[in-house]
Parts: C-alpha cells; sequence; structure tokens
C-alpha cells in the first residue's frame, strides 16, 4: 500500500512538471531550453516489470456453508466468529416459526387428501362392481329376449298353427255330422217321424258348425298372415333392443370406472404432493439449524468476500435477514491460502499461469511469502462491471508456495506478479517514450538539441519501460518529448517520411484510437 502511494505521489510529480514544461514552451514559441529541460541518463541496472495489485486472503481448500431455507429468514442464533468447532457443533439457527405454522396446516391438508384418496378407492370398487352388475344384468335379457325368439319361431307359433288346424279339422268333423243328421232328420221328417221343430234344431245345429269352421279358417289366417309376423317382429326388435342396451351398458361401465379410476389416480397424487410438501417442510425446518460438517475455524462469509462500496455487504449478524442459497460461514480444511486479486484489462496480456508472484500480508509486517498465478477468469468480473461499466477487471487466483498459520483468510495483501526480472539491462521512464508512426521514438541530447532516436522496447512496470535496442549507456533522453511528434501521419513505404524534431515544422494529424492509448 505504501509503495502505490509513493508510486502515485511520484507519477503526479512528474505529469506536473510535464504540464509546466509545455505550457512554458507554447508561451515563449522557443525551443527547448537545455539548462532547463527535464532528462534521465541511461544506464544499465538491474529492472523488475511487475504488476502490485491490493487483494484478499482466501482458504484454498474450505466447505462453503450455505442457507438451504427458501424464501427470506432470519438468524435467531450465530456461533461467534473465530470460534474452533467440533463436527456437529451448531453453528447458525434460523426463525422456523413460520415454516412451524405452515407444517400444521399443510398436515391438515395431507388428512384430507388422504381420506379423499380412500374415498375414491372405494368408489372405484363400487364403479367397478356395479358395472358387472349392469353387464351381467344387460347379457341375460338379451339371452332371454333369443330364446324368446327361438321359442316362439320354434315352439309358440307351430304349436298355434296346428291348433288353429285341428279346430279346422274338428269343426270340419262336427260341419260333416251335423250335415249328416240334418239329411237323415229331413227323411224322417218326412216320414212324419220328427217334427218340424226337432229340423229346425237340426238346420240351426248344422249352420253353427258351418260358422264355426269358417271362424277357425279366418283364425288360422291371421295367425299366418298378421300374429306370426307381429309376434315375429316383436321378438325380434326385443333381441335387438336387448343387444343394443348390452353396449350401451358396456360402454357406460367402462367410462365409470374409467372415470373413477381417473378420479383415484388424482386424489392419488394429490396425496402424494400433498405428503411431498409436508416432507419439504420439514426439511426445511431440520435446515435451520445448521451444524458443522467437519471441524474447522468459523469465517463469515461477509469477512472473507470483503465489504466496500462495491459489495454493499452487510455484516453477518443476529437478527439479520438472509435469502436461499446465500453463503454464510466458510470452514478452512487446511492450512494452505490463496491471494485473490483483480487485474485491469491494460495488464491483461503481461499475466500468464505460472507466473511467480511475491505476496504481502497488512497484517504480517516485514513478512514476503512466495506463490504463483495459479488461475485467470476468462471473463471480467461482473460486479465491477455492473457497479462500473468502463471498469473491467479479470478475477486472478495466486497460490501461496508455503502453508503458514499466520495467514486467515479474510486478510487484506498486497501481490506483486512478477513478469520479467533483468539483472542488468537499459531502460528508461515510460513517459520518455513516443509512438512516432507506429515506432517507439525517444528524444536523446545531440549537443544543443535533442532529436528523435527510434528504439526497440520491450514490457514496463508502469514507471520504466525496458530498452532493448537503440541507446547506448550515457545517453541523455528528454522526459518532455513533443507530443505532437506522436501524431506525424504515416507514409506510404518508399516516401520521406523524415520530418524535423522542431515541434514548429510538425503539422497536426489525426490520430487513431490505439495511438492515443499508446500515449
Amino acid at each position: 500500500m505504501l509503495k502505490n502511494k509513493f508510486f502515485i505521489w511520484g507519477a503526479a510529480v512528474v505529469i506536473l512538471g510535464i504540464a509546466l514544461t509545455l505550457a512554458a514552451t507554447r508561451l515563449t514559441g522557443s525551443k527547448t531550453d537545455l539548462s532547463q529541460a527535464l532528462t534521465f541518463t541511461v544506464k544499465p541496472g538491474p529492472l523488475t516489470i511487475n504488476i502490485v495489485e491490493s487483494g484478499t486472503i482466501s482458504a484454498r481448500e474450505q466447505i462453503i456453508i450455505k442457507n438451504e431455507v427458501e424464501g427470506k429468514t432470519s438468524i435467531i442464533y450465530l456461533i461467534p466468529e473465530g470460534s474452533q468447532v467440533k463436527k456437529g457443533d451448531l453453528l447458525v439457527e434460523l426463525d422456523a416459526s413460520g415454516l412451524m405454522d405452515t407444517q400444521i396446516d399443510q398436515e391438515i391438508k395431507v388428512q384430507n387428501a388422504e381420506a379423499a384418496y380412500v374415498n375414491a378407492t372405494e368408489s372405484l370398487a363400487v364403479a367397478e362392481n356395479q358395472a358387472k352388475s349392469d353387464i351381467d344384468l344387460a347379457m341375460l335379457t338379451l339371452d332371454f329376449a333369443n330364446q324368446d325368439l327361438k321359442k316362439y319361431i320354434n315352439g309358440e307359433y307351430p304349436n298355434d298353427l296346428q291348433k288353429a288346424e285341428a279346430e279346422i279339422t274338428l269343426a270340419e268333423e262336427e260341419l260333416t255330422r251335423a250335415k249328416d243328421t240334418l239329411k237323415w232328420s229331413q227323411t224322417l221328417n218326412n216320414e212324419k217321424y220328427i217334427s218340424q221343430t226337432e229340423l229346425a234344431a237340426d238346420q240351426l245345429s248344422e249352420k253353427k258348425k258351418a260358422l264355426d269352421l269358417e271362424l277357425a279358417k279366418n283364425n288360422r289366417d291371421l295367425l299366418v298372415k298378421y300374429t306370426y309376423k307381429r309376434n315375429l317382429a316383436q321378438r325380434k326388435s326385443d333381441v335387438s333392443q336387448a343387444q343394443m342396451a348390452l353396449e350401451r351398458t358396456r360402454r357406460k361401465a367402462r367410462a365409470d370406472v374409467v372415470q373413477a379410476q381417473a378420479e383415484l389416480k388424482a386424489r392419488q397424487a394429490e396425496d402424494l404432493r400433498q405428503k411431498d410438501k409436508l416432507k419439504k417442510f420439514q426439511e426445511q425446518i431440520e435446515r435451520t439449524k445448521i451444524f458443522a460438517p467437519a471441524d474447522g475455524l468459523v469465517i463469515y462469509a461477509t469477512s472473507a468476500q470483503g465489504g466496500g462500496f462495491r459489495r454493499n455487504v452487510e455484516p453477518l449478524q443476529e437478527g439479520q435477514d438472509i435469502r436461499e442459497r446465500q453463503e454464510l460461514i466458510y470452514l478452512p480444511t487446511a492450512n494452505s491460502s490463496n491471494a485473490e486479486i483483480s487485474i485491469h484489462e491494460s495488464n491483461l496480456k503481461k499475466v500468464m499461469v505460472g507466473q511467480p508472484v511475491v505476496v504481502i500480508v497488512d497484517a504480517l509486517p516485514g513478512r514476503k511469502f512466495s506463490g504463483r498465478v495459479n488461475q485467470i477468469a476468462p471473463l471480467p468480473d461482473a460486479q465491477s462491471l455492473w457497479m462500473n461499466p468502463d471498469l473491467k477487471v479479470y478475477a486472478t487466483k495466486i497460490f501461496l508456495d508455503k502453508n503458514d498459520g499466520a495467514i486467515r483468510t479474510g486478510m487484506s495483501c498486497q501481490v506483486e506478479i512478477v513478469i520479467e526480472n533483468h539483472a542488468k539491462v537499459m531502460f528508461v521512464p515510460v513517459q520518455a517514450v513516443l509512438r512516432i508512426a507506429g515506432t517507439p521514438t525517444v528524444y536523446v541530447r545531440n549537443d544543443s538539441e535533442f532529436k528523435p532516436r527510434a528504439v526497440e522496447t520491450g514490457l514496463d512496470n508502469n514507471r520504466m519501460i525496458h530498452v532493448i535496442k537503440g541507446l547506448e549507456p550515457g545517453d541523455i533522453v528528454l522526459l518532455t518529448p513533443p507530443l505532437k511528434a506522436a501524431g506525424v501521419d504515416y507514409q506510404a513505404p518508399g516516401k520521406d517520411t523524415a520530418r524535423s524534431p522542431d515541434t514548429s515544422a510538425v503539422t497536426k494529424p489525426k490520430r487513431s484510437r490505439k495511438q492515443k492509448a499508446d500515449e
């Protein structure tokens, strides 16, 4: 932290000096005064290309305990942070009063669902029994109708026809006898053996027998022509109606049974659903008490994550409302630690997995811990991006090489990622280098003026930049180069691109976004 402050103040002083120098140059309109120019003498020396970021210590191996109660609930008991717990110790207890009331209501719903399920089961049995009874009765009715049809065709009608024929035969015999008697009576009457009255009686008897014969024949004709057809059609209709009644009965029986089965399934499903809900409420009540899954040191998640303006995390405490799946407590299971930092996108190209790291823990002054870059997030941190859309930082994890009991989760730290470490190289301050037509250029003192010289550069540490080629020990470079020179128009190869280093001879070109960023 102290190193960052020194760097900020130093950069501010340098920028202020550059601004004052440029302002003086514009006001006088003269060339740079060598005696007053800010310069840097080039000489070989050690150079470390690094990135320094603030971060937080976290446990590498830990159990994250979350709230598994649905919705929002409040904490009624919370174990003190820093407590050493054993497996099975109570860590957090949440308010379960609302869940208990809901459980009682749910038990009533379960009882009602069970009663409805039993009723549906019995209703199905009744529907199946009634369906079987109705079908049997319809089948019996159809069987009787078929028997009646056969009985009439093969029994009743032949008997009636035979009876009618017998009556005709008997009437014919009786008529024959009556005729014979009348003939004999007429003979006796002629002989005066019988009276006229007796003769008249025999004549009447003969007429009656004739009428009986005619009636018997008419009855036979009625039986054959009308009664038989009517009775046959009636019995055939009875068979057809019985068949259709049987089909209706079967369909209705199937419909009643299917309806009862559907009702049973629905009641069974409702019963299971209500029981599952009751079980869920019981499990939710059990989850209101959170026990330690292993031995460890209690660390509140809010302490490990860090608070501040960006996260806006309220410290964990009793009475606080918490949401489902919210992280509550971290239980480290080992002494190994990580350092978590955020790297700005401008430095992302410099950092790679496996690079060495030096970690300084603020709570342990004078001690340094070595480590390495282990993981770089593929996407920007969503929280920082939400707070400031123009700020894109990438979460990075640093593994510490050695375990140390003095390092605890939640401690603040400074992480120095060592990108390059040179024992003896050329370097100049970063403000001394301009990009002219895409080429790194410095202004080197030559007798009474500064002239531009193209150089080959490496990486920088935001203070010094590595000069690979183009400078010699003892060269004096200008720390306030003319910024307008960085805007010289790029020309196609083969054309004269030489321009005077005098700023008065430089035209004002259009600069690309990349050139502005490089500046």
